[in-house]
């Protein structure tokens, strides 16, 4: 539970960085890296809370 607590944190804080890089820059790469970790860190956190509620049904 704490690993995944921690994965998804870093995932977010790397998404971040993609933006600002972005905002910094301007390139448009950071900002697409930043949505496919951001898509990819959503996908992956509804897939843990569904296996959570999954859990509290048996």
């Amino acid at each position: 539970m704490l690993l995944f607590r921690l994965a998804i944190f870093l995932l977010l804080l790397a998404a971040g960085v993609c933006f600002a890089f972005y905002i910094g820059t301007g390139q448009a790469r950071y900002r697409q890296w930043g949505l496919v970790i951001l898509k990819w860190t959503v996908l992956a956190a509804l897939g843990f809370f569904a296996v959570l509620a999954f859990e509290r049904l048996l």
